[in-house]
């Protein structure tokens, strides 16, 4: 049996939650750039909703949001099974806050100012490591298989 990924749809789902239009603004634009297709939210309520309703896989998490905590919203996303990446995009630079994203289930970790680089970078390795995006979906229904040797 042949099967391929959708080449003309392969750029992954991203959700960028945050609460200032310049961080939302720049982040959108660039991931557009680079060939992601991307959803914002401003709020814990609209994030909840685009992440269950869009599919993301993978979100850019603000911790300190209007309506809410980052955290917050990351355990309920996790309790309910979501296995999409995670990356907190945060000015909390304490250690502990650090580690409580983690331990939530953040796959990664970013304190603001960030340079939009290393953001890339992170967003590209969390991808990879959760196995996520259209192309990697695709070799799934193909029946392939991790380099482990274990379908995901």
């Amino acid at each position: 049996m042949i099967c391929s990924a959708d080449m003309g749809n392969t750029s992954a789902r991203i959700l960028v939650v945050d609460d200032q239009p310049n961080i939302v603004d720049v982040l959108v634009t660039v991931r557009t750039f680079h060939g992601f297709a991307v959803d914002s939210a401003t709020t814990v309520a609209q994030a909840e909703q685009l992440a269950e309703s869009g599919r993301p896989d993978l979100v850019v998490l603000d911790v300190m949001l209007p309506d809410g905590d980052g955290f917050d919203l990351c355990r309920r996303l996790r309790q309910r099974g979501r296995r999409f990446g995670i990356v907190f995009l945060t000015a909390r630079d304490a250690r502990r806050d650090l580690v409580s994203g983690l331990t939530l289930g953040g796959d990664d970790y970013l304190t603001k100012p960030f340079a939009v680089e290393e953001l890339l970078a992170r967003v590209r390795a969390v991808l990879r490591r959760v196995g996520s995006g259209p192309a990697v979906r695709s070799w799934r229904r193909c029946g392939a298989t991790t380099p482990a040797g274990s379908p995901r």
